[in-house]
């Protein structure tokens, strides 16, 4: 498994998880968000994205975070290994209030350069309402997409910690 999209909530974890996997195994890791955005929070285009994306699924392994729902089919078929961190709103609504109070003068590792950490109530409606509103057709595209892909659902920060301590240095899997 060389190939990994995570996936979930805002302040689920995405990035750090992302982030730490890629130092265990040596691969590569794109943050979404940092493909996305350019400086000062301008949008990239659809196509500047989808064309940044194509030029990494190609590559030989790569761990990939963020949502994008535009783009995540598409990242689940290029996938051979999709991460669910269906991570509780209240573990979520914590993680994004401390990485706010943490990077509010700065940007985060995982953004682009110029964009300092922002929370607004879009964003935290966004979060409150994810396991209602988003979490089902993400599970129910997991299913369609994923038939013969590994799939791993991590609901809390011990199973996330565990899961990163079995992963084997140049795999995703366990063991």
């Amino acid at each position: 498994m060389r190939k990994v999209v995570l996936i979930g909530s805002g302040g689920s974890g995405k990035s750090t998880l992302a982030t730490a996997l890629g130092e265990k195994t040596g691969f590569p890791v794109y943050h979404l968000d940092k493909l996305f955005w350019k400086p000062n929070w301008q949008e990239s285009s659809k196509d500047e994205f989808r064309q940044k994306l194509a030029e990494i699924y190609p590559l030989d392994a790569w761990i990939m975070d963020g949502n994008f729902g535009g783009t995540m089919a598409e990242r689940l078929i290029q996938a051979d290994t999709i991460i669910f961190l269906d991570v509780s709103t209240f573990v979520c609504i914590i993680s994004v209030l401390k990485r706010f109070l943490t990077y509010r003068r700065t940007n985060r590792p995982d953004m682009t350069e110029g964009n300092n950490e922002r929370l607004d109530i879009d964003f935290l409606s966004w979060i409150i309402h994810y396991r209602r509103r988003s979490r089902p057709k993400v599970l129910a595209m997991i299913k369609e997409i994923g038939k013969d892909k590994n799939i791993v659902i991590l609901k809390s920060r011990s199973q996330m910690k565990e899961y990163l301590d079995c992963v084997d240095e140049g795999q995703l899997t366990c063991g």
